[in-house]
């Protein structure tokens, strides 16, 4: 469990494709303190440690995470959002989070709004339904709020304002046009579909 409060920014150093995808990250973390089978989010993707050293950790990223996650993220040198798991008495700022990605949406604009920047996204189809403005949603496994939700015949799309603070803690100040994010829905509204569709069937 997570809340979406990024507590480092690591960075891909190296990959070896075995059964899976072993991916060595460079974290300022003080990994004496992280115990292998520890759950680092990694730009949104709840991951097992493996193996760890002085300043790098790795994780093995399965085919099916790959093909479910942002394009581009498990590339040498790509950055990521890091945050350990919720420790029992951490304070809760951002929202729960569980690191299980829902789908990947499209960064459609980032246009400068005072001190800040307006994010525009596309949304998948099957996360629309999902969206609310003031709600929760984890992008890259950022917690933020909905400012905005616009449907359209082309698709959805919300908008996001970014604060410097968030811009300099995360990867998302280089955000642009074209690019992926990893989406994750507020837990609570995973419950109420399913609810729903139970009440239905």
């Amino acid at each position: 469990m997570f809340t979406g409060i990024i507590t480092d920014i690591g960075t891909i150093e190296a990959l070896e494709q075995r059964g899976d995808l072993r991916v060595r990250i460079a974290t300022a973390y003080d990994t004496a303190t992280i115990a292998l089978g520890a759950s680092i989010a990694c730009s949104g993707v709840c991951l097992t440690v493996v193996d760890l050293g002085p300043g790098w950790f790795a994780v093995d990223v399965s085919a099916e995470t790959v093909s479910r996650t942002a394009q581009g993220q498990w590339n040498e040198g790509r950055r990521l959002n890091l945050e350990r798991a919720l420790k029992v008495g951490d304070e809760l700022g951002g929202h729960i989070v569980t690191g299980h990605v829902d789908g990947v949406g499209e960064v459609v604009s980032v246009t400068p709004e005072g001190d800040s920047h307006r994010v525009t996204v596309a949304a998948p189809r099957d996360i629309a339904p999902h969206l609310a403005a003031k709600g929760s949603i984890a992008v890259d496994g950022v917690s933020l709020t909905v400012n905005a939700v616009e449907d359209t015949p082309e698709g959805t799309r919300f908008g996001l304002n970014i604060i410097p603070h968030t811009a300099a803690m995360t990867t998302l100040a280089g955000l642009g046009p074209g690019m992926a994010v990893n989406l994750e829905i507020d837990v609570l509204s995973r419950y109420l579909a399913r609810m729903r569709d139970f009440a239905a069937a």
